[in-house]
């Protein structure tokens, strides 16, 4: 359980920083380079924690230890003048971060099914989102199984959930990749007027997100084993 719990904060810490990255490096292609300066275009995750400490390190701990699901939250500063002249540039950046997401579970997908086909991993006869594929023998590579299951299955989990069109998540400002420019404006407009039910807006998503969540990460189950049922 200890190993687990620290491959699952590995994973978190780690996926996090990507996602956070990925927002600065679009920023700063697009023009804006607040998040660059303060280090944030970077997988070293100290600059990220040193800006959220409370979301990367001390909430998804308890969470851990108590026993609950794996949550936390980071961000990247960014210039509200720049969003505002070019929101649909700002919308590219909201993208990215999701987009690192479903690279990762993308990646994680490669891992397993070259481990499957290296003939170190095997499908599970019991599937779960942390154990989605393990090691043919007892070994390291029980390990790796695990961090490959957790790395597709969280990553999963971060990338749907940010693109659900509520602000303050990813999902509200990605919109703005769709409109033209002008229609992008007014659609950052709405969600700077609607920030003030961004904290209930999020507690309505985080309890409905399962019935969005679920059915997705089933899918992707069976694309990983198109040969297999798993009920």
């Amino acid at each position: 359980m200890i190993a687990l719990a620290f491959i699952r904060y590995a994973v978190f810490l780690f996926s996090t920083t990507c996602h956070e990255a990925s927002h600065a490096l679009a920023a700063k292609l697009g023009g804006d380079p607040t998040a660059f300066h303060s280090g944030q275009v970077s997988l070293n995750p100290v600059p990220h924690i040193r800006r959220e400490p409370f979301g990367m390190v001390v909430v998804p701990l308890l969470a851990l230890f108590t026993g609950g699901m794996m949550i936390g939250w980071a961000s990247a500063p960014y210039d509200p003048v720049w969003q505002h002249k070019h929101p649909r540039r700002a919308a590219w950046m909201s993208l990215a971060g999701p987009g690192a997401n479903f690279a990762l579970v993308l990646i994680a997908a490669i891992l397993i099914h070259v481990g499957l086909s290296a003939g170190v991993f095997q499908a599970p006869q019991q599937l779960n989102s942390q154990h989605l594929v393990e090691a043919a023998r007892p070994g390291a590579w029980d390990g790796i199984a695990r961090l490959v299951s957790v790395l597709f299955s969280l990553n999963l989990l971060l990338g749907v959930f940010n693109l659900i069109p509520v602000p303050p998540l990813d999902g509200f400002s990605a919109v703005g990749v769709l409109l033209p420019e002008s229609a992008a404006a007014r659609w950052d407009q709405l969600g700077h007027s609607l920030r003030s039910y961004s904290f209930l807006a999020l507690l309505l998503c985080w309890q409905l997100f399962g019935r969005l969540y679920w059915p997705i990460f089933g899918f992707g189950v069976r694309l990983l084993y198109p040969h297999a049922f798993y009920g």
